[in-house]
């Protein structure tokens, strides 16, 4: 029999499989059987590329932060870094929402996701935070991120005026959030970016560390 000239399976397309099942079905739907059977394999030829199904996430998560752009980070102005960052983080997330409470965890030994804190803690180091703030930036930046990234505001309000017009006349309009959803959560997603970002600014004035 003639040996196909490229493997049945590698890495690279069990990784894929894996991302289009969570994007289309939640990180619930996927299991080593299910990845098996998209890829038209036995369960156990997975175990030739990953040891466990947690190995598998750990790859799909490295595969979605590595598209992170960190180049701004160390050559503009740590504020100007920040935000930049930051929009690009949020984007690769909303590309993949299924995986945003695993990513949340932390970087484990995901290879992208420590090169990301690495570069994040580095700049701001660099341009003069406390090595405490910068833990601390870096950290409330990924929760604002990752929440941001989670759901959206606008879509959690039904599209039915009768259910605010009598108990909760304050949210009379709710009913056309929806239909405002990027205007809505992009907005609030800026708002709340610049508003962190600035009172970064302030308190980094009374912290930041000398030049030597």
């Amino acid at each position: 029999m003639v040996r196909p000239r490229t493997p049945l399976l590698s890495r690279e397309r069990i990784v894929e499989v894996a991302v289009t099942v969570i994007d289309a079905e939640g990180l619930d739907a996927l299991s080593t059987r299910r990845l098996a059977r998209e890829l038209g394999v036995q369960a156990p030829s997975l175990y030739n590329h990953f040891s466990t199904k947690e190995d598998i996430l750990d790859a799909v998560g490295d595969e979605i932060v590595a598209r992170v752009d960190l180049s701004m980070l160390g050559r503009d102005a740590w504020p100007d870094a920040l935000k930049a960052w930051a929009r690009a983080y949020r984007a690769a997330f909303r590309e993949h929402p299924n995986m945003v409470p695993f990513l949340a965890r932390g970087p484990a030994r995901r290879p992208s996701s420590l090169r990301l804190a690495d570069a994040v803690y580095g700049a701001l180091v660099d341009a003069g935070w406390p090595p405490s703030h910068a833990t601390r930036i870096g950290a409330a930046m990924r929760y604002f991120v990752a929440g941001s990234a989670l759901g959206s505001f606008a879509l959690g309000f039904v599209d039915d005026p009768s259910l605010y017009q009598a108990d909760y006349p304050h949210l009379r309009d709710a009913h056309r959030l929806a239909g405002l959803q990027s205007r809505i959560d992009d907005g609030a997603f800026e708002l709340g970016l610049g508003a962190l970002v600035d009172g970064l600014e302030k308190l980094y004035r009374s912290v930041k560390r000398p030049k030597t």
